[in-house]
């Protein structure tokens, strides 16, 4: 087997299939990503079309029957008054009265259909965007959460996914109502008292600009409040994940004050948002009982010089609780937008990040490999301007062959696995399959072939049948057994209290640590691939354990490739080969024996560990 490396050559270039970055100018480029996201906002309403136009017809309904009830009024209190002595005087106030009834009946109905189907409406568009959310998370690469957290992530997900609800919900039906509510009792002022419409129509802007000041400080307070929580988040997943170590360091007190630091942070920027709100209402209510006075005092005026009847001041006052309602629903929709348009950017630059691994165009789905693997010159670092972990890396490994590969901490041996099912796409060179480029096929079907046992145990919540079926959930009772009895895992499952049935708690609490990696290893098992990759997956195991796991490891390695890393010798000396990487590249190989011959770095840990 030829194994070369060298640390001549420097690699200037990604591989080939990634996308070439075009620079544009700032401006342009943020204009064009703001008419891309605006786009995509009102895309989310397509799947609803016709439960849209339904609620802003209701919405047209609200204003008109709103509007309408004042006019109703407005006729009882002049035209009928001059039949207070007549016989039909009751019958046509009765009339009236039945179609004020009818109007209030057919507002009830549609105000019913705008608050439930409505937010019906909203909350699907928003669980679609969850979902969107959620699925493209999935499709990450490992690069992407090697930098993020996971409560910010977490937060973007759920908590900024509520206001987008109430956006799409609200948006539509409050301009609409606000302009047709607004528009239609301004139409009804001028048509009885022009001089008094006007002086209305001249406060309005005051009180608009007034609510959307105090929205807008509003809207600074709750995107504080959104980081905020967000920081409270990513601490209660920390710490209660972590729970385990901070108890056995006892630091119970520290962890709350870590938690009570976010928490008082967000409490502050909830004061402020509440603060700004108050003023806002303030502001509101203020603004009617002033248009109130000022109809009274001047509809008074009016009156007394005949330019006004009691009737038109009547109505005057109703249209002025139908003038409020729209104010305060321009501001709330501007409020809406803020929060919820913020929790869509917040949204659209997660859907924005495009994986790092991802199927070329050309990819054809994996068949079932007899399994060699050879690295051709590749070359791999983290970041794409920071050090190289490998380079210039060049080794085979046979269909069937059982590799170790054997090393100091930090010289990239679990970075080389990773690249094997494409956690990570290599920066130069190339990783083959039975001769096929890995980025010639599809991940699916490369990652269903390549079974990982990782160093970082994870259970999932539930039972231990449903943990072994993850990777093949078709497995009958039967296959399961047998691969948690190739794990010597069977014993202690059946020690449980409902066996396979029994929950293992948030990622296997109730298990110990070498428990849940006989788990994870049966898992591994159970899916049966072509190739399978151990990092350190003997590592928390007690001795009898792991005789037994390395019995198992050299039955299920025959017939099928097999690579371990481990920092346990022990684990390797029946291995075919043992590759020895160190900061230099593959410095030695061969069996176990013929290595401890040689005397060199394979042997110098050997005795570091005898010694132990």
């Amino acid at each position: 087997m030829l194994i070369s490396f060298s640390r001549a050559r420097k690699s200037a270039r990604f591989h080939s299939d990634l996308p070439k970055r075009y620079s544009c100018n700032p401006t342009s480029c943020a204009h064009a990503r703001r008419r891309s996201r605006m786009r995509k906002f009102f895309s989310y309403y397509r799947p609803h079309l016709v439960l849209l136009v339904a609620d802003l017809f209701c919405a047209i309904l609200v204003a008109a029957t709103a509007v309408a009830l004042p006019i109703c009024a407005h006729i009882v209190t002049s035209r009928l008054s001059d039949l207070a002595a007549t016989p039909d005087a009751y019958w046509q106030i009765a009339e009236v009265g039945v179609a004020m009834l009818a109007i209030l009946a057919i507002q009830m109905v549609a105000i019913f259909f705008v608050d439930y189907r409505g937010h019906v409406m909203g909350a699907r568009i928003e669980a679609a965007v969850r979902q969107e959310l959620f699925e493209h998370c999935q499709k990450l690469s490992f690069s992407f959460y090697d930098r993020q957290r996971t409560g910010q992530l977490m937060s973007r997900i759920t908590s900024d996914s509520l206001w987008l609800g109430e956006l799409f919900h609200h948006g539509p039906e409050d301009i609409a109502i606000a302009v047709l509510k607004y528009g239609g009792a301004m139409l009804v002022l001028f048509f009885i008292d022009p001089v008094l419409a006007g002086l209305i129509l001249l406060i309005t802007p005051v009180a608009v600009a007034y609510a959307l000041y105090f929205n807008r400080r509003m809207n600074r307070a709750l995107a504080a409040s959104k980081q905020q929580i967000a920081g409270v988040n990513e601490r209660v997943e920390d710490s209660l994940a972590g729970i385990r170590v901070v108890q056995s360091f006892a630091n119970e007190a520290l962890e709350s004050e870590r938690f009570s630091l976010h928490n008082r942070r967000f409490l502050q920027s909830r004061a402020e948002g509440y603060r700004s709100e108050a003023w806002f209402s303030v502001g509101t209510e203020s603004f009617a009982q002033l248009i109130s006075l000022l109809v009274i005092i001047v509809g008074g005026i009016r009156i007394v010089s005949s330019a006004m009847t009691v009737a038109d001041l009547l109505t005057f006052l109703l249209c002025v609780a139908v003038l409020v309602d729209p104010v305060q629903r321009l501001a709330n929709f501007v409020r809406l937008w803020q929060e919820g348009y913020t929790g869509f950017t917040r949204a659209m630059e997660i859907l924005e990040i495009a994986p790092d691994v991802t199927d070329r165009l050309t990819a054809r789905p994996m068949s079932t490999p007899t399994g060699e693997i050879r690295f051709r010159n590749v070359s791999f670092g983290y970041d794409a301007d920071g050090p190289h972990v490998l380079r210039d890396l060049s080794l085979t490994v046979g269909a069937g062959e059982f590799v170790a590969l054997v090393g100091p901490s930090g010289v990239g041996k679990s970075t080389l696995c990773s690249l094997i099912p494409r956690f990570y796409d290599v920066a130069d060179g190339s990783i083959h399959i039975d001769g096929v480029d890995i980025r010639d096929v599809t991940l699916t079907s490369l990652r269903r072939h390549v079974g990982v046992v990782q160093q970082d145990v994870y259970l999932f919540a539930g039972t231990v049948a449903e943990n072994l079926r993850y990777g093949r959930p078709e497995a009958t009772d039967g296959e399961v057994e047998a691969a948690a009895r190739a794990a010597n895992a069977h014993d202690f499952i059946m020690a449980l209290s409902d066996g396979y049935g029994s929950d293992i708690g948030q990622r296997g609490v109730r298990l110990s640590g070498g428990q849940r990696q006989r788990l994870t290893i049966a898992r591994a098992f159970l899916k049966d691939p072509a190739i399978l990759i151990f990092d350190e997956a003997t590592s928390a195991l007690d001795n009898e354990s792991e005789r037994a796991v390395q019995q198992a490891l050299l039955t299920l390695a025959n017939g099928r490739t097999t690579i371990v890393i481990a920092h346990r010798l022990s684990t390797v000396r029946h291995a075919d080969r043992i590759l020895v990487l160190t900061a230099d590249g593959i410095v030695e190989e061969g069996r176990h024996d013929e290595l401890m011959m040689q005397d060199g770095v394979y042997a110098g840990l050997h005795r570091v560990q005898a010694s132990i």
